[in-house]
């Protein structure tokens, strides 16, 4: 029964995601990335920064499609949720320094929410951090990627007055207005957009001057076009928050493995919250950034073309996987 399970399993798993998982590796990086592109990816991007190793930067594909221009391996790019990993370093610092506090609600921040969001008295800074509020995710409502709304009221309206997934604390769910809520609470407790807290605080200690909060503030020309199987135009224009360098996210990311970008107690108040790895997701655009600890590598891969079943989502891990064993094959 389990042979015959696993062969009807089969007919169901996209036969591009077993051609991946199962060819022999290639015996270099850029062979992988090339092979990436025979999937059907636009472009793709890829940053490995290995202790006691030059950085090594790695693109393959198209930046622009359209315009037939080759993929460039310090290309802008939007990092989509990655971003949640420098919002939870930006609530690490505020908490440290005694303006934000874990334990206190919704009701006590944005009490203009208590009767539009069911729990808001409960539900705690440190459970949205966690996405273990119970809020319904934003993004989730219907037809959402094809309208996205542009304002934080534009946003919130789409969940107000729905009831809670789960009561606080007692499940998990990613959900994106748990991050809509914290960045308005960290904007109001500033005085100013949060973003310019992070640059000042985390941004600029590492010298990361190819990261920015939004597409106004780049030139454009540098931006790696993104690209929705089935969709027909480039979606490089449709603002979607933070764009950076894969080396930008890589220097990041090592720094918040290696806790240099915290001072003292922060770190022990980060991972108390959150976690030290993350994808990114919006039209166009997939972003994967980790750790591996047992190597002491950091990479970042960008991939600049999304379907809506997620195949591409998964073809990438695939992928990733192979990139890292590649390098581990040469050690």
């Amino acid at each position: 029964m389990l042979l015959v399970g696993t062969i009807i399993s089969m007919f169901f798993v996209p036969w591009v995601l077993v051609k991946a998982w199962i060819l022999p590796l290639p015996d270099s990086i850029q062979k992988q990335l090339d092979e990436a592109i025979g999937y059907g990816f636009d472009g793709m991007v890829v940053f490995i920064d290995q202790a006691g190793k030059p950085p090594q930067y790695y693109a393959s594909g198209w930046h622009d499609r359209e315009s037939r221009i080759p993929a460039k391996p310090h290309a802008l790019f939007k990092i989509a949720s990655i971003s949640k990993l420098y919002d939870a370093v930006a609530v690490t610092k505020l908490v440290s320094d005694g303006r934000l506090s874990l334990d206190k609600t919704i009701a006590d921040y944005l009490p203009e929410l208590v009767g539009r969001i069911e729990n808001a008295d409960k539900i705690t800074l440190r459970l949205m951090i966690q996405h273990r509020s119970g809020i319904p995710n934003f993004t989730d409502s219907p037809n959402f990627w094809a309208a996205p709304t542009g304002t934080y009221e534009e946003s919130l309206a789409l969940i107000q007055g729905k009831p809670a997934n789960f009561n606080p604390g007692e499940d998990y769910e990613y959900s994106n207005t748990n991050y809509l809520l914290i960045n308005k609470i960290m904007d109001d407790v500033l005085g100013y957009p949060n973003f310019q807290f992070i640059r000042k605080e985390i941004l600029e200690p590492l010298n990361l001057n190819n990261t920015y909060g939004s597409l106004s503030k780049v030139n454009m020309d540098e931006v790696m076009s993104g690209y929705h199987v089935g969709h027909p135009f480039d979606l490089k224009a449709d603002e979607h928050g933070m764009v950076a360098t894969a080396e930008d996210v890589g220097k990041f990311v090592r720094a918040l493995n290696e806790g240099s970008l915290f001072k003292p107690g922060e770190q022990d108040i980060y991972t108390a919250i959150y976690e030290y790895e993350h994808g990114g997701w919006v039209p166009g655009y997939q972003s994967f950034a980790k750790y591996h600890k047992d190597i002491d590598a950091v990479f970042v891969e960008f991939y600049s073309t999304t379907d809506s079943k997620l195949y591409n989502w998964n073809l990438s891990e695939i992928i990733n996987s192979r990139i890292v064993k590649i390098i581990k094959n040469e050690i």
